[in-house]
């Protein structure tokens, strides 16, 4: 059991996945909505350089100028993006790879130039450490004592959920059709920038735990899972809310049984649950669409005797 293995430090890393994951999920779910999946993969792995820029000036590993600096960097690999797609022959593919690693690449160049003597370690921001949430500083909350990184993570979550509550109407018209938005008298424009900063706000918050690669899963697969289980948004948010939670929990005891990587293990819980979603899926199933398929024949059959 989880809670033999770490103790009270079962809960903080639960809660610490649950508020990694529910933020990406209700943001990834605009992205596949959006058929913008990749450029969450390119805001992941450029916000890189940000984060050292912004060290630079500031020489301080937690201070907020770094998430600041992130955003900026993802705004700029989303101008890049659009940019190389609009005004040349290129496809959007290849502009979120020319984009995407070549700021990735500008960061770890940076990094050896200026930061060789500093601790911002390469591979945690690829893969994340998240058994290091149980050693950081902690907070007083309701007479517990709270690591400071979940206490973050739970004011990105409750941010996130906030912003997708506001401002629900805007993000729903922009992600279905930006032609009626702009009817309304909404920027598509300036929507889809707003989503593309807040969301590389919520990547580099979620570097300490998980890393620029596995985010990237948690920002598609619960969203992934939740279309095809419906085809409304505001229970495809709510399913992809719920996949966040039962994968942190599943994760953590995946990753007692296994001894592995812990961020890993939540992401190999998600999978499972896709898995199960693309099998039996209320909405596009396989085995469901197949009985349907099967059920009909006789209908047919029926229709052509008479």
């Amino acid at each position: 059991m989880p809670w033999a293995y770490f103790g009270m430090g079962a809960v903080w890393l639960t809660l610490m996945c649950f508020f990694v994951a529910l933020p990406c999920s209700q943001l990834g779910t605009f992205l596949v909505l959006r058929r913008m999946s990749l450029v969450g993969d390119a805001i992941s792995h450029s916000v890189l350089p940000g984060i050292v820029i912004a060290f630079l000036f500031v020489g301080d590993l937690a201070s907020p100028w770094l998430l600041i600096g992130a955003a900026l960097a993802g705004l700029l690999v989303t101008v890049l993006i659009e940019q190389i797609h609009q005004r040349t022959r290129i496809k959007q593919d290849s502009a979120i790879g020319i984009a995407f690693t070549s700021l990735f690449a500008l960061g770890v160049v940076l990094m050896a130039l200026f930061l060789d003597k500093v601790h911002l370690d390469q591979q945690c921001v690829l893969e994340g450490a998240l058994g290091d949430i149980l050693h950081y500083d902690t907070v007083g909350v309701l007479g517990l004592e709270v690591p400071s990184p979940v206490v973050t993570m739970f004011v990105v979550a409750i941010a996130t959920l906030c912003v997708v509550v506001l401002f629900y109407r805007v993000l729903m018209l922009s992600s279905f059709d930006a032609g009626l938005a702009a009817s309304f008298g909404y920027k598509p424009g300036v929507v889809h920038y707003a989503l593309m900063a807040f969301l590389s706000v919520v990547v580099v918050a979620a570097f300490q735990a998980v890393g620029a690669i596995l985010v990237i899963a948690l920002l598609i697969l619960p969203a992934a899972t939740a279309y095809l289980c419906t085809h409304s948004l505001k229970k495809m948010l709510l399913i992809a809310g719920l996949h966040a939670l039962i994968s942190s929990v599943a994760g953590i005891y995946i990753h007692v049984w296994t001894d592995g990587s812990q961020a890993a293990a939540v992401v190999v819980a998600g999978l499972g649950l896709f898995i199960l979603a693309w099998l039996f899926g209320p909405a596009d199933g396989v085995v469901l669409k197949a009985l349907q398929r099967r059920s009909a024949k006789p209908m047919e059959l029926q229709n052509e005797a008479s």
